[in-house]
């Protein structure tokens, strides 16, 4: 789901965090107690090195993913996918996973999209995977009518975009309009095709699957191509394997900088602690509470909330996010800031990883 999303700008200490639970509390939510255990999901956690991951041993730890990063790759994608899939190869079980990332550029002029998308391909046991995303330049959340005077031009440029990026991936995918929204369907009924991060005009993303191991690693070095001879950002991730595969996989391309992303179940006090054992690079979040905004706004139109904590840099921020506003847009940072009691400004999440 799309999100909006507002954050306060200045870092919090975690006393503040505590004390915005019990206002919370006060308006008649349930934001989690100190003691409650909770998820917190870390992300772009950089270390030295694999085992670092042992810093986070006084707490579970589950879907434990290791990302290799070159944040400036000039290569043969089709090469560097292929040298992770042979590592895969030996490796795989039926909890691993293993995708290479790579951006990819929309060669027409863009209003309403961004101009470079992404592109995933993986590896899991029994199927490989392409995944292809859009971003738009703004977030309308599904049931949000604010951009219905553009509807047109989005589900157009979606189009269009779309249907180029299916020809080059050559697969057997085929695109309808249906009540003002993009529908993506596979031509091929026994094949799978998910389509997910919806917005108010269709779907930014879909993911096609293939039982042939080796079927989209040509396709999606095609579309990497169209990145052109710059430096790209590239990622790979790796979820479920030994140290000894790790070092494997350290082979593929060496130089590649390490940052792992997980989640931890902790009690939501014992944050600050996490914190510190990802300094300096790692961030974390964890949900403090969810909340229907009609509890806080009866005449408003109904929303969901979830307000986070977000910790990083030494200190905390709170986020809020919403599957809509349920206010006019000119009212919505007033209105959380009378909730959280600190001032807020509009951050929707950076398009891709």
């Amino acid at each position: 789901m799309r999100e909006r999303r507002w954050e306060t700008p200045s870092r919090l200490e975690f006393c503040d965090v505590l004390a915005l639970g019990e206002r919370l509390r006060a308006l008649g939510l349930a934001p989690a107690a100190p003691e409650k255990i909770v998820t917190c999901y870390i992300e772009e956690w950089q270390v030295q090195a694999p085992e670092d991951i042992d810093q986070l041993d006084p707490w579970s730890t589950e879907d434990v993913t290791l990302v290799h990063l070159r944040d400036d790759w000039q290569g043969d994608f089709f090469l560097l996918a292929g040298g992770y899939h042979t590592a895969y190869q030996r490796h795989q079980a039926l909890d691993t996973y293993c995708s290479v990332s790579h951006p990819w550029r929309i060669a027409e002029p863009l209003v309403t999209h961004h101009p470079q998308g992404q592109l995933w391909v993986g590896f899991r046991h029994g199927h490989t995977f392409i995944r292809v995303r859009l971003h738009t330049a703004e977030v309308i959340t599904p049931g949000e009518t604010r951009a219905d005077d553009r509807r047109g031009l989005w589900v157009d440029e979606r189009q269009r975009v779309f249907r180029a990026t299916i020809t080059t991936l050559g697969l057997p995918i085929h695109l309808d309009v249906e009540k003002g929204s993009v529908v993506v369907r596979s031509s091929d009924q026994g094949v799978p095709l998910f389509c997910s991060w919806p917005d108010a005009f269709g779907p930014c993303q879909f993911e096609y699957l293939s039982s042939d191991a080796f079927e989209f690693l040509v396709p999606a070095s095609r579309l990497a191509t169209t990145w052109g001879s710059g430096p790209a950002r590239v990622r790979a991730y790796l979820t479920g394997f030994s140290e000894e595969a790790l070092k494997e996989f350290e082979a593929v391309s060496p130089g590649a900088k390490y940052a792992y992303r997980c989640s931890a179940h902790t009690p939501l006090d014992e944050l600050p602690e996490i914190l510190h054992a990802i300094e300096p690079l790692g961030l974390l979040y964890a949900s403090l509470c969810e909340f229907q905004t009609q509890q806080l706004l009866p005449a408003g139109e109904d929303a969901w909330g979830i307000i986070g904590v977000v910790g990083g840099e030494g200190g905390f921020q709170i986020e809020v996010r919403l599957n809509r506003a349920p206010l006019p847009e000119e009212e919505m940072s007033d209105w959380l800031e009378s909730v959280l009691g600190h001032s807020v400004a509009y951050a929707p999440l950076p398009p891709f990883p």
